[in-house]
């Protein structure tokens, strides 16, 4: 047997390691503006006049945008009068906050939200329950009371899942042919991105966002125009008031957020509302049927641990919450991408 120098150093242990470090560099140089800055001044800028136009530190600056070039974020030209640096293609496209791809509000969700609860994870893993109280003082049998302690952090959870839609949505919502369907509830629809996607593909069909008071004045207010006329509201909380009759109910990633016995019971709710040959999209991000992946969706699942009472689930554990709560017919479709669809039947 060899010995510990004979073998070959753990590279990958390290990089795992380092992972925190890569996505708060992201963040830090979105939160500073330096895609953005980059993106409209139309030409390199060197680390000074970036420093200068931000308002931060030269040597400071200079390292974040030296990581950045590092994750091929931003390109790097070494000319006489030193380092110019330039946004590249896929930050243009997905951290500038001017671009219909946008993740930057998603991006500051985490930052400021999520990377906060994470820092207790350990005690999420010991406790089996978010960390709310630990990272924000707010009881962890209120989940949502982070996400909407005030009209700021609502507002930049909004905008967050609305960037995600913006790259998502179509996928989940062409996985199976909804044309049928005119009379659409989207529960929890939030900003309504999803609800704009859904018109726009389907444009015979009208979609009433569900969603808590506070959230649909806030989509109102600043997501959905006062003319798309496709797209109605409803206020209320949907475990506790009334759901109306539709053809079709939208939830996404909505189940995920809760335990088995919540989702039974919304579910039922949703069966006994819904028209006779109507159903239900779930949209979530599906775990394999051994669970050894998606990476993405183990860490989704996770993540559930620290801010939520629920969990990602597989396909299977989606099929039998719909066919207790009465639904039939269960389709799943994977999209490739970050979230997929399940479809049941009434």
């Amino acid at each position: 047997m060899g010995s510990t120098e004979d073998l070959e150093y753990p590279q990958v242990i390290l990089q795992y390691s380092s992972g925190f470090l890569v996505s708060k560099v992201m963040f830090t140089a979105c939160e500073l503006g330096v895609f953005d800055l980059l993106l409209e001044s139309g030409k390199p800028l060197s680390s000074d006049a970036i420093a200068a136009h931000l308002g931060t530190s030269t040597t400071g600056m200079e390292r974040l945008l030296d990581a950045c070039v590092g994750l091929k974020l931003l390109e790097v030209e070494l000319t006489r009068e030193g380092a110019l640096y330039r946004n590249t293609e896929i930050s243009n496209i997905y951290l500038t906050k001017s671009s219909p791809k946008s993740q930057y509000h998603i991006m500051m969700y985490y930052s400021n939200t999520v990377y906060l609860c994470w820092h207790y994870l350990a005690d999420a893993v010991r406790e089996g329950r978010n960390q709310y109280d630990r990272a924000f003082g707010i009881s962890s049998a209120d989940p949502f009371g982070a996400m909407y302690r005030s009209e700021e952090e609502m507002l930049k959870f909004m905008a967050g899942q609305n960037s995600v839609w913006s790259i998502c949505g179509r996928d989940v919502l062409s996985a199976f042919d909804l044309s049928p369907f005119k009379q659409i509830y989207d529960l929890g629809g939030g900003g309504g991105a999803l609800a704009r996607e859904c018109v726009s593909l389907y444009p015979d069909s009208k979609v009433t966002i569900y969603d808590l008071p506070q959230v649909v004045q806030v989509a109102k207010e600043q997501f959905v125009p006062p003319e798309e006329c496709r797209i109605a509201f409803h206020e209320g909380d949907f475990f506790n008031d009334l759901i109306p009759e539709a053809e079709l109910y939208i939830l996404s990633k909505i189940l995920h957020d809760w335990d088995d016995d919540k989702c039974r019971q919304l579910l039922t709710k949703v069966y006994r509302a819904c028209k006779p040959g109507g159903g239900v999209l779930l949209v979530e991000s599906l775990l394999n049927e051994d669970r050894s992946g998606p990476l993405e969706t183990q860490l989704y699942s996770m993540n559930m641990l620290v801010q939520t009472e629920g969990k990602e689930r597989t396909a299977a554990e989606y099929s039998k919450l719909l066919e207790a709560a009465g639904f039939g017919g269960v389709q799943v479709k994977r999209t490739g991408k970050l979230y997929d669809a399940v479809l049941g039947r009434k």
